[in-house]
């Protein structure tokens, strides 16, 4: 049976991107993205939850993102889901689950509506697949 893993956010960046090279010279950014939940509860107070988002970003989008994005913007985030281990340099077993995005555009600025500049471009995805795969 076929499964999906699939990702939709729309949030706000907790941080500015951090940009690095890896060995291969490949670009690739991480930032985190705040998504915000809020509902009455019973007694019909206001109740709101923010749950935070770990992103990275491959290629010419993670270079448009560390240049573009800042703290506090606006971005909507197509991705899947990822869990990866590692060890930290005490040598413990550690696990990540984070978002690789695929579709990165861009906002409004902070508090909504543009900021200063120009505005940025639409990042599109690295790599789209074959027309052949495309189900319609």
């Amino acid at each position: 049976m076929a499964s999906i893993n699939k990702v939709i956010l729309v949030g706000n960046l907790g941080r500015d991107p951090e940009l690095r090279y890896i060995q291969s010279g490949q670009a690739v950014a991480n930032f985190s993205l705040a998504t915000n939940e809020k509902w009455k509860d019973k007694e019909g107070n206001s109740q709101d939850r923010t749950e935070w988002h770990r992103i990275v970003v491959w290629g010419k989008s993670a270079e448009n993102c560390a240049q573009y994005l800042q703290k506090g913007r606006s971005v909507y985030i197509e991705g899947k889901l990822q869990t990866r281990n590692w060890e930290d340099r005490e040598g413990n077993k550690r696990t990540t689950t984070e978002i690789v995005a695929q579709v990165v555009q861009f906002l409004g600025g902070r508090g909504g509506a543009g900021s200063d500049g120009p505005p940025p471009p639409d990042v599109p995805p690295d790599t789209a697949p074959p027309a052949s795969d495309v189900p319609f």
